[in-house]
């Protein structure tokens, strides 16, 4: 059973809420908030190109909750299974140097996409955050957008909302919810294959014509049997207004 088999069960029912709904925390516990870290590698001298971090963080965050280690015999379970249950919050920092390197130490996995580095940790308690992690910052490094040319065929792609601005942090929170999703709903084959190809992925942003032709609207269900197309709702705790959709993921394998 894979760990994410909640997570798809409840996939319609959380684009069905009303956007208000989609930011209520009154069943919360602040203290038992979990979260995914999502670590940023942009150095200096040498910044990454935005798409290829996105992409990186993408499937770094998808690798981890499919890592045999987050199986039910292994160490990682009980931790991303408890936040999988829950809200699925990422917090993305960026790292550079000696700070990047000292987050290697904890566990997770690192992906590189064209030179372009970012580590997704296991999830767990935001409160007890190592010190490593808390001590990063989580804004004040944007990238400014490319050109990544063509999809390459047979990966899937996660389109960016055309008219939702993102900071390269929140973007990468958001296609890391796109492939978990993703993977929630694929069968055991499917996932086996995207994880031989190492989680590889596109993101791209698409025009609104095509944003509009692609979402799911009130048809989760159809969307994703008919188009192969999930959408990523947000709480809106951050840069976004609740309810708002701000990626599009599109299975393209088969």
């Amino acid at each position: 059973m894979s760990v994410l088999e909640s997570l798809g069960a409840r996939y319609a029912y959380w684009l069905g809420l009303s956007a208000e709904d989609t930011n209520d925390t009154s069943d919360e516990v602040p203290e038992l908030v979990r979260a995914m870290p999502i670590i940023l590698r942009i150095e200096r001298a040498e910044p990454p190109g935005r798409t290829a971090l996105l992409e990186a963080a993408a499937a770094a965050a998808i690798a981890v909750c499919l890592d045999e280690r987050a199986e039910p015999e292994g160490e990682w379970h009980a931790e991303v299974s408890a936040w999988v249950d829950e809200r699925i919050r990422k917090v993305a920092r960026r790292a550079r140097g000696a700070h990047w390197q000292a987050v290697q130490a904890l566990p997770g996995i690192t992906v590189t996409v064209d030179g372009a580095e970012a580590r997704a940790l296991v999830p767990g308690l935001v409160v007890e955050a190592p010190k490593e992690v808390s001590r990063l910052q989580i804004s004040g490094s944007e990238l400014p957008a490319d050109e990544p040319g063509p999809v390459p065929d047979g990966v899937p792609v996660l389109w960016l909302n055309p008219e939702v601005p993102m900071t390269v942090g929140k973007a990468a929170a958001q296609v890391g919810h796109a492939t978990m999703i993703l993977a929630s709903l694929l069968d055991t084959e499917q996932v086996a294959a995207w994880a031989a190809d190492g989680y590889r992925c596109a993101v791209r942003t698409p025009s609104v014509a095509r944003w509009k032709e692609l979402h799911p609207g009130d048809d989760p269900a159809g969307a994703w049997r008919e188009r192969r197309v999930i959408a990523v709702r947000d709480a809106g705790f951050t840069e976004v207004d609740p309810g708002t959709v701000t990626v599009l993921g599109q299975w393209n394998n088969g």
